[in-house]
């Protein structure tokens, strides 16, 4: 009896943690993700890329979990003028050279949780894979409102050589010169929920 008891009690408490939890829907269409990628010396690219699905639970006010699809297929470049160069950098940067986006179309970050929400700011941990590959990064999350739709910006950086994206890297290879491209990518985020 005491046994089936302290079943029913652990049961009871786990429901009871997944109904705190609210689970928030992204809006897609007007969610924001631009990139940045520049050389050691010189010029930086700039662009977007759209977020095919995504979601976060939030409980006490910090974030829980959450789960985000990022359709590399949509990888545009914003900042090359002369359209046949800029239609030439995003089939280089879709390439195995870079992210091999017809092998590998979907890019994902799986939150983990964060800290609760102090002036509006979170510091947020999750697993961000690429190309199969999947590491862990942590963020700052900013919160704010527009009337009742909740919005969330962050940047997150990663070092694209640990997602095995080689090319113009200087881990990789040698007598780039002014050739060598950072291992650092930034993604600007602004995530817009659903209205409730």
């Amino acid at each position: 009896m005491k046994k089936a008891g302290l079943i029913l009690f652990i049961a009871l408490f786990t429901f009871a943690q997944l109904s705190a939890q609210k689970r928030h829907e992204a809006d897609t269409s007007v969610t924001k993700i631009t990139w940045k990628g520049n050389k050691i010396i010189g010029s930086e690219h700039v662009g977007t890329i759209n977020l095919k699905s995504g979601w976060i639970t939030l409980a006490d006010n910090a974030i829980t979990g959450g789960e985000f699809i990022v359709d590399m297929n949509s990888l545009k470049n914003t900042d090359v003028a002369d359209e046949k160069m800029r239609a030439r950098l995003e089939g280089h940067l879709k390439s195995d050279d870079f992210f091999g986006v017809e092998k590998f179309p979907v890019s994902k970050l799986v939150l983990t949780g964060g800290s609760k929400f102090a002036n509006g700011t979170s510091t947020v941990k999750g697993n961000l894979t690429i190309k199969e590959a999947t590491h862990p990064v942590e963020f700052t999350v900013l919160e704010s409102k527009t009337g009742d739709v909740p919005a969330y910006t962050a940047t997150v950086t990663f070092d694209r050589s640990l997602y095995d994206v080689r090319f113009g890297s200087g881990k990789f290879f040698s007598n780039l010169g002014d050739n060598a491209i950072r291992d650092e990518i930034s993604l600007n985020v602004k995530l817009v929920m659903m209205v409730q």
